[in-house]
């Protein structure tokens, strides 16, 4: 009784997957997908940082003080909108568009993918915004790429609880476009997949807006770890990038996939962790 009780709760889904999984062309290929797509990502993102925040006078990010001036925060924003929707919609029907540690993480505890493939998944992703930032900065001669610094006042661990925050809420909506979508058969698939680009690059736009005077509003520990190993190499508080987005997506996929959607049937439950398929898992 207590397994099968175990069964119906958060153990349900997760999967480790098979080791044959990580030599499959077909999961190879979408790993590279995110390699390509969180790279086109940290490339935008970072340029429009670097771009607006050149002149000294009117700079968009300080060491002691994070991100600053109204205006070149819109405009940054809108970049990361529009950097996330188009590499979320390049990727969603390929390797379903995490672009993103913390959504693969949440994706993770819900069975979405399997273990595996989550380690394919985050390598790729990480090695992408490494080769994003690298790329930059090989374009700009060799400049200092913007990091990420909190503001005067915010902690480590309100930043963290900041970027959990704006984490959750994009997990959310991934869970809604992405994998609940697809239940609803070709149509909700084919929804999905042009809601996924519209309400993630939206949302993330949103949360800079709102966060990232206080700490950058990175919502994704690659979009920190690129620049930061290719730039600066200046390592505080970065774990406040990897802790605060992984614990929120986290929490998010397990909310949303036992409280507000509830479990798939037994058919669906089953087919989710086809790790050997071309189909992602």
């Amino acid at each position: 009784m207590y397994r099968s009780a175990m069964t119906r709760v958060g153990l349900r889904r997760f999967n480790v997957g098979r080791l044959a999984t990580a030599t499959d062309s077909g999961t190879l290929r979408d790993a590279a997908a995110e390699l390509l797509a969180t790279a086109i990502f940290v490339f935008a993102a970072e340029g429009a940082a670097f771009s607006l925040g050149r002149r000294n006078d009117d700079t968009m990010y300080h060491a002691d003080a994070g991100v600053v001036s109204g205006g070149r925060l819109v405009a940054v924003a809108l970049a990361h909108a529009l950097a996330l929707a188009a590499a979320v919609a390049c990727t969603v029907n390929i390797s379903g568009g995490h672009v993103n540690p913390a959504i693969t993480f949440g994706a993770l505890l819900v069975g979405h993918v399997c273990l595996v493939r989550s380690l394919l998944y985050w390598a790729a992703q990480l090695l992408g915004a490494v080769a994003g930032a690298l790329l930059l900065r090989i374009a700009t001669g060799g400049a200092d790429l913007p990091e990420y610094a909190l503001s005067g006042g915010v902690s480590g661990w309100r930043a963290a609880v900041l970027e959990a925050a704006m984490a959750f809420g994009l997990m959310y909506a991934y869970y809604a476009t992405v994998v609940v979508s697809p239940r609803r058969g070709q149509q909700g698939r084919v929804a999905g997949a042009v809601a996924a680009p519209l309400s993630l690059g939206l949302l993330a736009g949103a949360n800079v807006l709102a966060c990232g005077a206080l700490d950058g509003a990175v919502m994704n520990p690659a979009r920190a770890f690129g620049p930061a190993v290719v730039g600066s190499r200046r390592w505080r508080s970065h774990w406040v990038y990897w802790v605060g987005p992984m614990v929120g997506a986290g929490l998010s996929g397990v909310v949303s996939d036992h409280l507000v959607v509830g479990p798939a049937g037994e058919e669906e439950a089953a087919a989710a962790p086809n790790c050997g398929s071309r189909r992602r898992a």
